[in-house]
């Protein structure tokens, strides 16, 4: 076969291989597929996740059925005000031996594994919160001087509630940049809360089943890159990502007035991404001008910021990101 009937094999292998591992995982987080979604797109990318949502929305529940699922070694950390860095990272303890002689070992910290949850990640204090600035964007820390890397693949799925304010850190601009997408978990609706209430609190629940092992999800993140995205979606992209910084020539009247600061390449690079593993996950061979729409909110939300005046007024971060789309979509239509 030639090089592109081997990709549009591969990519048929990966949307079949994704979809059972969306069947094991939506069977222990129910009725929640669009979260399970963003998840899952964030891992295809290689990518982190920051989730938002009240306690007891199973945040936690997913990621752990997504450490199994996905075949990666996870770990959590429960970040609460008095948490140091040391106690992410690691450390180097004194050691004597039986001669009496001395040296220096390095403990690892829970950061060393694949997957890592950071529950609640804003109850640490900035200091502790930058521990984690240098492992999500290159893979290594560094301690005592020297460079240790993490495991392979790497991410960073962590946890914030929404309502509890007091005692929390908001994460800095620079730390929040580094999270692929934002993902909202919302309360259930009434069906979806039945077949968890049905399922939860019988004698026996369901397992999740490994479909992935480490190795084959960084195939899978080769192989996403490498899929084709049409030059009508890489200049949506730009559009949309331009569209929402208030100095830049030709921006809507609303943004100018209501946005104090826009997103930066790295948000045009997470579309770049996401738009594919939404492709690949609904089993599509390449993105459209809808995965770009669709992926606008989970990218950009946590990107950009409301100025004074429009937090004052009431004005809406998420509406506005979704009427500016549609509108370049309706401009781009009419074009």
């Amino acid at each position: 076969m030639s090089d592109p009937d081997d990709l549009i094999a591969e990519i048929e292998a990966l949307e079949d291989k994704l979809a059972q591992a969306r069947a094991s995982i939506t069977r222990r987080f129910i009725g929640q597929e669009r979260v399970v979604d963003l998840t899952l797109a964030a891992l295809l990318c290689g990518g982190h996740a920051l989730l938002i949502g009240l306690p007891g929305l199973g945040k936690t529940r997913l990621v752990e059925t997504l450490s199994t699922v996905m075949g990666l070694d996870g770990n959590r950390i429960q970040f609460t005000p008095d948490l140091m860095p040391a106690d992410i990272l690691g450390s180097e303890v004194l050691d004597t031996a039986p001669d009496g002689s001395r040296s220096f070992r390095f403990v690892p910290g829970p950061i060393f594994c694949q997957l890592l949850m950071a529950d609640e990640i804003n109850r640490a204090s900035p200091r502790t919160q930058s521990a984690l600035l240098q492992a999500m964007q290159e893979r290594v820390v560094t301690v005592a001087g020297e460079d240790r890397p993490l495991g392979a693949p790497f991410h960073v799925l962590a946890t914030q509630n929404p309502i509890e304010q007091e005692g929390t850190y908001p994460l800095p601009e620079a730390q929040l940049d580094r999270f692929l997408v934002q993902i909202d978990v919302p309360y259930p609706d009434r069906r979806t809360e039945r077949d968890i209430l049905l399922a939860t609190t019988g004698v026996a629940e369901e397992e999740a089943v490994q479909v992935f092992t480490a190795a084959e999800l960084i195939a899978a993140q080769t192989l996403l890159r490498r899929m084709p995205v049409g030059e009508s979606v890489v200049d949506m992209i730009l559009d949309l990502v331009r569209a929402f910084r208030p100095d830049e020539p030709g921006v809507s009247e609303r943004v100018a007035e209501t946005v104090a600061w826009g997103p930066g390449p790295r948000a045009a690079q997470a579309l770049m991404l996401t738009v594919r593993a939404r492709a690949l996950l609904q089993g599509r061979l390449a993105p459209s001008a809808e995965d770009v729409i669709d992926m606008a909110r989970p990218v950009l939300s946590h990107r950009m910021a409301l100025n004074f005046a429009a937090r004052a007024r009431g004005d809406s971060l998420a509406e506005l990101i979704e009427n500016t789309a549609a509108a370049l979509t309706r401009n781009e239509a009419a074009a």
